[in-house]
């Protein structure tokens, strides 16, 4: 996912004197001291690399503990450096990080030739390692590359944007058919001993999406499916059903996420800018639902109100032009939330998008920069983004994990 672009320098402040002399005409100082020299070529590509070689380690270990439902550092009782996974499970656990860095390394990559075709300077992609060793994780956090230019026009937002999600897509795609059409027999290892090892954790359910159930329906053998539960079993499923929700959390049409430059490539600044707006609002009402009700405990209130509460002022604060008006919109969405849970008994959101909600609402932004060059896209170009807002929805599910 690219990273957002600078924004244009301000316009140079008044001089206070009439007779002093412009920066043009001003003799040039040298501060040696002081300069930041660009690092050089060979440094700039060994930390792209370095930090390639260390993600696809932390993958590989990650898809051996989920494959073997071990953690890598914990033995019963004794804490052993020396890890619990052998060398050969180790090994196995490349069968879920090459799928899945490979989708990873096509979206960044879309990103960035696209962007260099444009004439946009952009970096490498940075890949963001993350594994600890005591419970389980993915391996990553996804990686970034950094645009160095403003990008001035409506359609290099556009062709940025959706390179990337584009190019990931059309390699998730065939990682899921090979997943599907390679499908072992069936374990006999019944599922709840699996997942009762005491240092795994508590199983989840990763969720199918409507292309996962379309790919399942044609290319796999019934007789081989298997348990929704157990889908760890099948490092290359695993890794395609994650790509699939990776590529519909970027493809997301809010703010500055690749979608969000999509919806803003087709409708332009202010039609996708208020488009943005409501579903934002309408993502963290979803996100929320059946946390309060009128019936919950005074003491689930007293003790996570008060957060709650601050937390929705928090995403709110800058969807309005004043902290004002983003407290109440704050206080009505909490207050239709409670109404609509308390109406609807057992109905529930999925309070896990709340993180990605705060990083929505207070980082990255929920309303996308306007370009100089305003000018619609082509008829191609729109087919094509109306496209992949098709493909958001067949890869998108609301609750996407549960335990």
């Amino acid at each position: 996912m690219p990273s957002p672009t600078p924004s244009e320098p301000s316009a140079p402040l008044p001089l206070p004197f009439p007779d002093a002399p412009t920066p043009a005409e001003a003799a040039p100082v040298d501060f040696p001291d002081y300069e930041q020299t660009e690092r050089p070529r060979w440094q700039r590509y060994a930390l792209h690399l370095l930090l390639f070689l260390v993600t696809l380690t932390t993958t590989t270990l990650a898809g051996a503990e989920w494959l073997t439902g071990k953690v890598f550092f914990i033995q019963g009782d004794d804490f052993k450096l020396t890890g619990w996974l052998t060398p050969a499970e180790i090994l196995q656990g490349l069968w879920f990080s090459v799928p899945f860095l490979g989708v990873l390394t096509v979206h960044e990559f879309g990103h960035y030739f696209t962007a260099r075709r444009n004439h946009i300077r952009t970096s490498l992609p940075y890949y963001i390692p993350f594994f600890t060793g005591f419970f389980n994780t993915l391996g990553t956090f996804g990686a970034v590359i950094r645009i160095k230019d403003r990008i001035y026009s409506r359609r290099e937002y556009f062709d940025v944007g959706l390179a990337g999600p584009l190019a990931g897509f059309l390699v998730a795609v065939p990682v899921l058919i090979y997943g599907f059409t390679h499908l072992p027999p069936l374990t006999s290892i019944p599922v709840e001993e699996f997942y009762d090892h005491e240092d795994f954790g508590n199983t989840f359910t990763l969720a199918r999406p409507l292309l996962y159930q379309a790919l399942e329906y044609v290319f796999a053998d019934p007789t081989r499916l298997p348990h929704p539960n157990e889908l760890m079993h099948y490092p290359v499923l695993l890794a395609g059903a994650l790509s699939l929700f990776f590529t519909a959390l970027n493809l997301v049409p809010i703010g500055q996420l690749d979608g969000g430059h999509i919806l803003y490539g087709l409708l332009g600044f202010r039609r996708a800018n208020r488009l943005s707006a409501a579903l934002f609002v309408a993502f963290i009402f979803y996100a929320g639902l059946g946390l309060f009700t009128l019936t919950t405990s005074a003491e689930t209130w007293l003790y996570w109100g008060g957060p709650y509460a601050l937390y929705l002022f928090l995403v709110f604060r800058k969807a309005l032009p004043t902290p004002r008006r983003g407290l109440l919109l704050a206080a009505a969405v909490w207050a239709a939330q409670v109404a609509l849970s308390s109406a609807v008994p057992g109905l529930q959101g999925q309070p896990g998008w709340l993180a990605f909600g705060l990083l929505l609402g207070t980082l990255t932004g929920i309303y996308h920069p306007p370009a100089p060059d305003e000018r619609p896209l082509s008829a191609g170009r729109k087919v094509l983004g109306w496209l992949m807002l098709l493909i958001f929805v067949l890869c998108f599910t609301p609750s996407p994990f549960s335990s």
